[in-house]
């Protein structure tokens, strides 16, 4: 391609509202531009990667056993409503209506439309096990759209979906879903690890696991052992039940005035007592009754775990009016001693260990001391309900928890028979009885992983781009258009390249030096070749974009050279 005729405006200035490396140098070297808040159009440079991510997508989907079909962005809001889900998604779902009134949405993911479709389809066993994927434009309406690409209103996604007729054929084809991502994302030449995750709005009561790329920007907690393979995202993170259970108290259950002390940490000054010792109580709302969550001083509830103990997709922090009507005092005095009989108790496992502890007296301005689990109150369940701290045990028995920032790029559920069952995707066993389909679902933010490999794979002159997925292989370079010898090498090498089968872009500008190297950087193109001064003499200078080296090479040698050079980049 030349350069000349190249649609592949470049930018010098950082742009404004541009707060990270992807998302400056995607607008800096003309891979995209903003249409609006949270939408982009991809300029061909963009374009072109995005094609390469595409065709390593479909490679390893196809050779997994998938099937490439495309469905529709707008979909008829009555099977969000058959799912449950038109109401479940919230405002991020955007929703509109034809001429005739009839409401519909676009597309934020595709679990309805594939299962009403295989459900009309697909009525024997003799058709399953099944694997659909599509590479499409997905929307969901951010509340604050931000850092380009990787949090846009419009995005484009791959999403495959899994048929089976029993719980076997889910976990194989799950077990292919899964190898398959590993082999795309590091063919991709990202450094990303696969967590265990929660399955969010989406759904499902199976296994759920996130391919986190490793990057400071993220903005999702990996939480990993330092000495083995378990990673998990923070909000699901487990943490063992490693505590015994406290010795009797030997002190009874007092009360301590407390004026206005209504934090941990106040709490803890004021009474000279570690926040490991003090109970920690918040009030939520699952499935419209009322639940006392216990744990450490010095420990966060997980909202997640909380809603996961009672299979909901949201538990709801109980606001200060709540709190005042069903325990009878404001928030950061409430305790489960003397509370409500119709309140449940659950308590994180740390707290059975905890002896003489401190909490709340459901009593303005006051607190129990001396309290002890088991003697003072009574806990419906002891789980795992806290958010997991950097030193923590890990779930395996291997080593302890270290934390690190990831950025998703791709997902895989088992989502069980939770939509076959709700808009009636059902098939004829061997024996002639009728069962749910049971679906996994599978996808890749493919626009987000092109920011991924940028956050991964950049310096401050611009793009480093892996050669499995660089807009071209070469950046060829005529530093003097005006120099006869250096025009007509060039042009003699952009034909010999491209019979040998590079893509080249070819920098045929009438653009001083100076700015051919500036944009050379800023692309950053594995390779680039440039016809300067020694044109004549048969030499080119030729700089590997990652490393920096730089080497004068003859032309006759030239491509043995490169030949030599991409079998060793990444």
């Amino acid at each position: 391609m030349r350069q000349q005729l190249f649609f592949s405006p470049t930018m010098r200035d950082v742009p404004q509202g541009a707060d990270i490396a992807s998302h400056q140098l995607m607008l800096r070297a003309g891979l995209i531009r903003q249409t609006a808040s949270g939408v982009y159009s991809y300029l061909p440079l963009g374009k072109r990667v995005l094609r390469k991510v595409e065709e390593i997508v479909r490679d390893e989907m196809d050779a997994a056993g998938g099937q490439e079909m495309l469905m529709p962005a707008i979909q008829p809001a009555e099977l969000w409503q058959e799912s449950g889900r038109y109401t479940d998604m919230g405002p991020e779902l955007m929703r509109l209506k034809d001429r005739h009134e009839r409401d519909f949405v676009l597309g934020a993911t595709h679990e309805e439309v594939i299962t009403s479709l295989v459900r009309d389809e697909v009525t024997s066993y003799k058709k399953l096990p099944m694997n659909l994927y599509q590479i499409q434009t997905k929307y969901r309406d951010e509340r604050r759209p931000r850092f380009g690409v990787l949090r846009s209103r419009e995005f484009i996604m791959k999403d495959a979906y899994s048929f089976d007729a029993d719980e076997e054929g889910l976990d194989k084809n799950y077990q292919a879903m899964y190898q398959a991502y590993s082999a795309i994302f590091t063919r991709c030449g990202l450094d990303y690890r696969a967590v265990e995750a929660d399955a969010g709005a989406i759904g499902g009561n199976g296994g759920t696991h996130e391919f986190m790329v490793l990057s400071a920007i993220g903005e999702d907690t990996i939480a990993y052992s330092d000495a083995s393979d378990y990673a998990a995202n923070l909000e699901i993170a487990a943490v063992p039940d490693n505590y015994k259970k406290a010795d009797p108290a030997e002190k009874l259950l007092s009360t301590t005035e407390t004026p206005a002390m209504k934090t941990i940490k106040e709490v803890s000054n004021y009474l000279g007592q570690d926040p490991s010792k003090l109970l920690k109580s918040l009030l939520f709302i699952v499935n419209e009754q009322p639940v006392l969550v216990i744990c450490r001083g010095d420990h966060e509830i997980n909202e997640i775990k909380v809603a996961n103990a009672f299979g909901e997709m949201h538990a709801e922090l109980a606001d200060q009016e709540t709190v005042q009507q069903v325990m009878g005092t404001e928030p950061g005095f409430i305790g489960p001693v003397n509370a409500p009989e119709h309140v449940e108790i659950i308590a994180d496992f740390a707290v059975k260990s905890l002896n003489a502890a401190v909490c709340g007296a459901n009593e303005a301005d006051k607190h129990f001391q001396n309290v002890h689990p088991g003697r003072d109150f009574q806990v419906n369940r002891f789980m795992d309900l806290r958010i997991v701290q950097e030193g923590d045990a890990a779930p395996d028995g291997k080593g302890t928890y270290r934390f690190a920032k990831g950025i998703e790029v791709g997902h895989v559920f088992k989502l069980g028979t939770k939509y076959s069952e709700a808009l009636g995707a059902s098939f004829l066993d061997e024996n002639g009885r009728s069962n749910p389909i049971i679906m996994g679902c599978y996808g890749i933010g493919v626009s987000r992983t092109i920011a991924a490999v940028i956050e991964q794979n950049h310096d401050e002159n611009g793009l480093i781009w892996p050669k499995s997925v660089a807009p071209f292989d070469l950046h060829l370079l005529i530093l003097n258009t005006k120099q006869e010898e250096q025009v007509k090498l060039g042009e003699e090498l952009y034909e010999l390249l491209r019979t040998k089968g590079y893509d080249v872009l070819f920098d045929d500008r009438k653009e001083r030096a100076g700015v051919k190297f500036k944009d050379s950087d800023l692309i950053g193109l594995p390779v680039r070749i440039a016809c300067g001064k020694k044109a004549a003499q048969g030499v080119v200078e030729v700089k590997i974009r990652r490393g920096g080296e730089v080497e004068e090479i003859q032309v006759d040698s030239l491509i043995e050279y490169l030949q030599k050079t991409f079998e060793k980049l990444v």
